[in-house]
């Protein structure tokens, strides 16, 4: 029974480190998202006949073939999406720092319910510090 427990299954620690790795999988994907519009750019634009980019356009139409036109519709997407992931997560982190520097346990009674929803938002040593912040005040829930 022990070894069940402690054995995790690819897709619960797949999941476990994506909670983990939150705030550097947002970035990734917003600067992606800024990678592939710059590149769309630069095979739509004048900027086609600056020095990286004949180079990269040769790369992207292989047989004629437009990859380029992949990059005008990934990019802008990917820039919406990062861009929300990274501000949710910022956003939460800030607040939860905020509610875990205070002292008050009528203030963190108040917050209790969007504290609880911020979690989604953030890595489980948040949520560790959040236990040992709740039984440090000895709040029930």
């Amino acid at each position: 029974m022990a070894s069940e427990a402690t054995e995790l299954t690819f897709d619960r620690r797949l999941r476990r480190w994506m909670r983990v790795q939150r705030a550097a999988i947002s970035i990734a994907v917003l600067a992606i998202g800024f990678f592939l519009s710059i590149l769309a750019v630069g095979a739509f634009t004048p900027l086609r006949q600056t020095p990286p980019f004949p180079t990269i356009d040769q790369a992207t139409t292989p047989g004629g073939t437009n990859y380029n036109l992949v990059f005008v519709i990934l990019g802008p997407i990917l820039i919406i999406v990062g861009g929300y992931l990274v501000g949710a997560y910022f956003y939460a982190r800030r607040r939860f720092e905020h509610l875990m520097l205070t002292k008050s346990k009528a203030e963190l009674l108040r917050h209790l319910p969007e504290l609880e929803e911020l979690l989604w938002d953030l890595t489980p040593r948040d949520e560790a510090r959040y236990e040992q912040k709740i039984a440090e005040l000895r709040i029930r829930r």
